[in-house]
């Protein structure tokens, strides 16, 4: 029989880990071989073990998927990664794809879906759902619409949500290790990229793409 799929599931909710354990262990070909429940776990496993993909959530203790992914393809190039979120591709996909992710999909996805979307990030390839196929066609062609949120580097967004959220600027600093004039700088540089003017803009502009 030929090698299986070697995956690495990195989730802090077990319960999710198991979910999508359950769904690869359908298929003959897939095997999850290590499990995380942060990205230091990950880590260390993958120092002592290869894997053809890993599987990333977004929002974990610690360093986050995102920072997470660009550890991975910095050290680890030649292993697939793909994130498994419950947020939208709207607000998440093609930030992750610049980051090098091979696909991203969210967990309310079929078996079949992941699945395929798991070998063919092992074989090299990218897994692009219909809708982010003509996301990604409106950017590339400059179409209106285009959510401004992208333009934000992941640290700025980060910063965004918060405020979005309603968090004080002191509490984001908490939240974030960030001093609290480094607060201020991010979010007068997410105004002038989002060309906005207050807190409650943001906020708005959040409700209405979902992010909050």
């Amino acid at each position: 029989m030929d090698k299986k799929i070697a995956v690495l599931l990195v989730d802090d909710h077990t319960i999710a880990r198991s979910g999508v354990r359950l769904m690869l262990g359908t298929c003959d070909d897939i095997d999850v071989q290590g499990e995380a429940a942060n990205a230091q776990e990950a880590l260390e496993l993958l120092r002592t073990r290869a894997f053809d993909v890993a599987l990333l959530d977004i929002t974990m203790p610690g360093k986050n998927g995102l920072d997470l992914l660009k550890s991975l393809r910095a050290d680890w190039p030649r292993m697939a990664v793909l994130m498994l979120s419950t947020y939208s591709e709207e607000i998440y996909a093609i930030r992750a794809l610049k980051l090098g992710a091979a696909g991203y999909l969210t967990k309310d996805v079929p078996t079949a879906v992941l699945t395929g979307a798991v070998r063919k990030a092992a074989a090299g390839g990218k897994y692009i759902s219909p809708a982010l196929v003509d996301k990604l066609a409106t950017l590339i062609g400059g179409g209106a619409g285009t959510a401004t949120h992208e333009e934000l580097s992941n640290r700025e967004f980060e910063v965004f949500k918060l405020i979005a959220a309603g968090e004080s600027l002191v509490r984001i600093g908490e939240l974030l290790h960030l001093s609290p004039n480094t607060v201020t700088t991010y979010r007068t540089r997410i105004l002038e990229k989002m060309g906005m003017a207050s807190n409650a803009d943001m906020t708005r502009y959040a409700i209405e793409h979902g992010i909050v």
